[in-house]
């Protein structure tokens, strides 16, 4: 078979990872009739009952032909190098087609008490070599193995004897070919009560439909990056006659699923662009510029790029859809605040809503002490506010009179009224649902500008598909005079020195932090417990100095009273669980202890370690840790090793997977079934740029969607919808 794609050879296949979004495609779309011999059951195929189609429905989700088509095979066995039977060592295998001479039952021992021997030779060659191969356990056979009958065999070598693994009939009882046998042999996943044999078969028979699979990609394109038709890289990524061949069908397929699913997002974008207009906030005015000068810094570059970019988006009145992220300290808070001040500049209301009290405590702290020469009213909107001052503020955010609320889920509650929101901030979006997001945005009869913020730098694969339908600001530069944190990584022997470290910074005037993998003891979970640990530090080690404790299940007025005492300086040592990763900043906080380290994300470690040296002086970052895995000791590595939180995010996700790299595998996410990230990051690339240029052709006019009755549009977008909104619909109902 020829290459089905003109780009170089992929590496060999292997399970894709699931990654996180959401449902793509709200807006109906022009129905197309299925192709009705790829709808068909599966108990359409010979053999097929209806106890196998459900057990295959149940395990794999598929219930028709198509859908068994679209489940590729996640490996293979390659039998197409030809090997001799006396070249094989112990545990080599190989692939053979053969004519039986004779055959002979034997007397076994053990675990097979019975052996069959069949000698047999090549039926193309002059019948000199003749070899023993041997079947255990299988005495029934021999009245198959006539002598003349032929075979297709995949041996392997058990000490002296070729056995037999798998074994096809030529011939008469061949009329499936050699599938199990020869060449590349797929590997499915397995499905308790259905043999790995008989759904290659199935595969193989539906085969004989997959003309009728309808071409997903227009044709421009496939002509133009010379991809091969759908139903030709089935029929080879199933059955493949070559790795190349195998690797130009993966790829076209991947391609298609990624052009996909970039289509969905760009086309959520467009949409969501064109259904309400936002307030266009004109240019930014001297109180803005005002607030930028009287800054007590100076903005990095980033910023002030960042500024710019928001400026342009904020002065528009399609609604803007922005994911900052940055650096640990590089200042996402100032640029978020400059968003919302344009909103307060123009005479318009900003919110920002956090994921926990403790962060949006920590917000508004930031933003007041930020706001200098611009008189807007700032307040903070909590689950836990007393009723009296709840009725006060939301009676003044209805009326105009608070500029910006920062809160939590408490933000999005029915009684919660604007006067004129023209900004919204989410920040750590992921940690938000898709309603909970909706809630906040129906706050207003316009549109609001919506900046998404994320304390975790994101690498490129993951936020150009779970994050894809947003356009991005990344801030890498650090604020002038922000030290580097020295991070060590350290077993027990050396637990006295560290404490005598933090002790001599703690008497230097400076504070610190010990963060605990556990809120309390278990019996199940080994690591330190927060109050437990905090008590015998307060004790111990650390009894000359205040120590305070904070974790997540601690009442909102403990936690509040816990972090004032610490941020004004009346704590010496902070001994919490990560809630204190995103939003702590406590300048004088220099040095902190990380106990079980390994058990922690990169991210995460990077995270936590960007709450010291956030002021004047230099910080030191202390992990813990007895890795038990060879990933474990290549995260610490990592971390003791690399400062750039990108580079880091790149390397968390090669480690962790997609999946998991937001802590969480996220309900709706797509599975992509072919395409492999971040491997196939250059075809991701491709395939966006592709889609760009795709609907730019159909719709020339910015601010305008492409014409909804293209009928190579249709076809894209509804095979994008059955793809990824079809499957999210089957597992929220599961």
């Amino acid at each position: 078979m020829t290459s089905l794609l003109a780009d170089p050879p992929g590496r060999a296949f292997a399970a894709a990872q699931p990654l996180a979004t959401q449902a793509l495609l709200r807006a109906p779309l022009r129905s197309l009739p299925r192709p009705s011999r790829l709808t068909t059951p599966l108990t359409t195929l010979p053999g097929v009952g209806e106890r196998s189609a459900a057990l295959v429905a149940a395990r794999l989700g598929v219930a028709d032909l198509g859908g068994l088509l679209a489940q590729v095979p996640h490996d293979y066995r390659d039998l197409t190098a030809p090997r001799s039977p006396g070249s094989l060592q112990i545990g080599d295998h190989f692939s053979v087609q053969v004519e039986v001479v004779t055959t002979a039952l034997r007397r076994g021992f053990g675990r097979h008490p019975s052996i069959l021997e069949a000698r047999v030779r090549d039926p193309a060659g002059d019948g000199s070599e003749v070899f023993v191969v041997s079947w255990f356990n299988q005495p029934w056979l021999r009245e198959r193995l006539r002598p003349g009958v032929r075979l297709s065999l995949d041996l392997k070598r058990e000490d002296e004897r070729l056995v037999v693994r798998r074994y096809e009939l030529v011939g008469r009882g061949g009329k499936l070919g050699w599938i199990h046998t020869a060449g590349m042999v797929p590997l499915h996943p397995g499905v308790e009560g259905v043999r790995v044999e008989r759904l290659r078969e199935w595969v193989f028979r539906a085969l004989d439909r997959v003309g009728d699979s309808v071409e997903t990609l227009p044709a421009g394109l496939r002509a133009r990056r010379r991809l091969a038709g759908r139903a030709d890289a089935l029929k080879a990524v199933h059955f493949p006659t070559t790795p190349a061949a195998l690797a130009a069908a993966r790829r076209r397929l991947a391609y298609e699923e990624l052009f996909l699913y970039q289509l969905a997002l760009a086309w959520r974008r467009r949409r969501r662009a064109t259904a309400r207009t936002a307030i266009a906030l004109g240019r930014s005015g001297p109180r803005l510029a005002a607030w930028t000068a009287a800054l007590p810094f100076a903005p990095t570059a980033d910023q002030v790029a960042a500024f710019a970019t928001l400026d342009r988006d904020l002065a528009a009145a399609e609604p803007m859809q922005r994911l900052l992220m940055g650096e640990v300290g590089s200042g996402k808070t100032v640029v978020a605040l400059y968003a919302m001040l344009r909103a307060v500049e123009s005479g318009h209301q900003a919110a920002l809503m956090a994921p926990t009290e403790t962060l949006a405590e920590q917000h508004a702290a930031t933003i007041e002490a930020l706001l200098g020469p611009i008189a807007s009213r700032c307040a903070l909107l909590r689950g836990s506010t007393p009723a009296a001052r709840r009725r006060e503020v939301l009676a003044a955010l209805e009326s105009g009179e608070i500029g910006i609320i920062v809160g939590t889920h408490a933000l999005i509650e029915d009684e919660v009224r604007f006067a004129s929101l023209a900004v919204a901030v989410v920040d750590e979006q992921h940690r938000f649902g898709v309603r909970q997001r909706a809630a906040l945005d129906a706050k207003s009869a316009h549109a609001p500008h919506l900046l998404h913020m994320t304390a975790t730098p994101i690498p490129r694969t993951l936020a150009l598909t779970a994050y894809g339908d947003l356009e991005t600001i990344s801030l890498r530069g650090l604020p002038a005079g922000r030290h580097e944190v020295k991070t060590r990584v350290v077993g027990e022997q050396q637990r006295p020195d560290a404490y005598e470290y933090v002790r001599e910074q703690l008497r230097a005037g400076r504070q610190g932090f010990v963060v605990c993998p556990l809120v309390s003891e278990s019996e199940k979970l080994e690591g330190k417990a927060v109050a437990a640990e905090a008590a015998r530090l307060g004790g111990e080690e650390f009894s000359d100095f205040e120590v305070v404790v904070l974790h997540g299940q601690m009442r909102s007025a403990e936690k509040s009273a816990a972090m004032a005492r610490f941020a004004g300086g009346e704590a010496d040592l902070l001994v919490a669980t990560s809630v204190i990763e995103v939003g702590i900043d406590v300048p004088n906080a220099t040095v902190m202890i990380i106990e079980s380290a390994d058990r922690y994300g990169l991210s995460q470690l990077h995270q936590l370690r960007g709450r010291v040296g956030r002021g004047g002086h230099p910080g030191t970052c202390i992990l813990f840790a007895s890795p038990s895995s060879e990933r474990a000791r290549r995260r610490l590595a990592a971390i003791a090793s690399e400062r750039d939180g990108f580079a880091l995010a790149e390397i968390d996700l090669k480690l962790r997977g997609e999946g998991d790299l937001l802590g969480t595998k996220q309900s709706g996410l797509p599975e992509f079934s072919v395409a492999e990230l971040p491997e196939d990051l250059e075809l991701l690339l491709l395939a966006r740029a592709d889609v760009g240029a795709f609907l730019a052709a159909l719709a020339p006019v910015p601010g305008r969607l492409p014409d909804e009755d293209d009928p190579e549009l249709v076809i894209c977008l509804e095979a994008a919808r059955r793809r990824f909104d079809d499957e999210r619909a089957e597992r929220v109902a599961a």
